[in-house]
């Protein structure tokens, strides 16, 4: 194999069983990260067949060179299960090495990475091919605390039970434990991930998030005007699911505007649906401070950004996301975040950006949160430097071009510490090997 200078680009191949143009969460870290990474090599992109219309009408829009994708769905006797299933998405990994193995016969490609789902417990078979791998960032290990459970409802009890057994399952899967160990490089979106990643065997792990923003996004937040002084605005954007926390941000909300004279004209508006709509309503209403509690519901992605700057401070009370898309939009808008020192948010929001707030115990949490509030709301200077300093921070840690960047270069290391003789005789007896 000639040395990687030689080439103009390598040739990866990237799993995304979630991508698409246009959208948020996983299918967003799918697109956004594949067009960023075909400026620099030539891509060869796996994805599952659903996804193929909304991606080949936005290249038939904007073509991108080195993008190559296939789309492919499980083997026929595992078709019949709904898309983003996690049993579609393991059979769909299984289905992902075979389609591999043919592309390896007429493709030298160099490394492969695995990019979504984000999801740490359960294998890519990709691993397996003798080729350079490199697993990540994944998620999923972060847990609400233990001391949290008191509160939750009874559905989110057993949520969290089933989550837990789902992930524990998934760590005693032998392909599971072989992804870790037959990775060159594994990347965590938390720390304790990485910590479940180094318990099934992973050497080399590294703690990165998997969240990005475009420049044109950055861009279009930093543009947005400074709300008005008052009434000063927290604003919390989630799914309304027990574990996001937001009924702590309603009882630190509570403590805020009933014991301070200042601040008793505040508001705190709520994005968002899901199963505890009703429950946080009722919660607002017991806690006497439904008039100045706005349940604003699901609003498309340009309206979101504006309530965004139309507001304060973000308050991200979430027990164990992995990521938080909405930290970096509130960073790049100049707002500073309260969040807990738990899972993704953690790793992305620093002290100079906003306020972590350790999550010990429910009463604890609410105390902590309500002192953060207060701080914030009534410091502007303080707002505006922590505002300022999120912008920074997202713009030299967090667009995706430059993320993209750094993975190329990480591509280039790899390869040349792992070098794989690309010869038809060499890769099939590797392959029996694996198989």
């Amino acid at each position: 194999m000639p040395p990687v200078e030689s080439y103009p680009s390598l040739k990866v191949l990237i799993s995304v069983y979630a991508c698409a143009p246009n959208v948020g969460s996983e299918p967003g870290v799918g697109w956004n990260i594949v067009c960023a990474l075909a400026k620099h090599h030539e891509l060869y992109v796996f994805t599952r067949a659903s996804n193929a219309p909304a991606i080949e009408a936005e290249l038939s829009k904007q073509p991108i060179d080195n993008l190559n994708f296939i789309y492919f769905d499980p083997p026929t006797w595992a078709a019949w299960l709904p898309p983003a299933n996690v049993a579609h998405y393991y059979f769909w990994q299984i289905e992902a090495y075979a389609v591999a193995k043919e592309l390896l016969r007429t493709q030298p490609i160099h490394l492969v990475h695995h990019i979504t789902y984000v999801r740490y417990s359960t294998p890519s078979f990709l691993s397996l091919l003798p080729l350079p791998f490199i697993f990540g960032p994944v998620g999923g290990g972060e847990q609400a605390p233990s001391t949290f459970w008191q509160s939750f409802s009874l559905r989110g009890k057993v949520y969290n039970v089933l989550r837990n057994l789902s992930h524990k399952v998934g760590e005693l899967d032998p392909f599971t434990r072989a992804t870790a160990r037959r990775s060159f490089l594994v990347r965590a979106t938390t720390v304790d991930t990485a910590a479940r990643l180094k318990k099934l065997g992973a050497a080399n792990v590294q703690v990165a998030s998997a969240l990005g923003l475009s420049q044109e996004e950055i861009d279009q937040l930093a543009q947005q005007p400074d709300p008005p002084p008052a009434p000063i605005r927290f604003i919390s954007i989630a799914r309304l699911l027990h574990w996001k926390g937001i009924y702590l941000g309603l009882q630190a909300f509570a403590d805020v505007v009933q014991h301070s004279d200042s601040l008793n004209e505040c508001e705190y508006w709520i994005l968002g649906e899901g199963p505890e709509r009703d429950r946080l309503g009722t919660l607002a209403d017991e806690l006497d401070i439904a008039k100045q509690v706005k349940f604003l519901g699901v609003l498309p992605r340009d309206q979101t950004l504006q309530k965004i700057a139309e507001c304060h401070v973000l308050l991200h009370p979430s027990l164990h996301d992995s990521g938080g898309f909405v930290c970096l939009e509130a960073m790049a808008a100049g707002r500073p975040v309260i969040c807990l020192d738990l899972g993704g948010p953690a790793v992305q929001v620093t002290p100079a950006a906003g306020v972590l707030v350790p999550a010990e115990d429910p009463k604890q949490a609410v105390r902590s949160l309500s002192q953060a509030m207060v701080k914030l709301a009534t410091d502007h200077p303080l707002r505006a430097q922590m505002g300022a300093a999120g912008r920074q921070h997202v713009l030299e840690n967090y667009v995706w071009e430059a993320k993209a960047q750094q993975l190329a270069q990480l591509y280039r290391d790899c390869v040349e510490q792992q070098p794989v003789d690309m010869s038809p005789s060499v890769l099939e007896s590797q392959e029996s090997n694996c198989t």
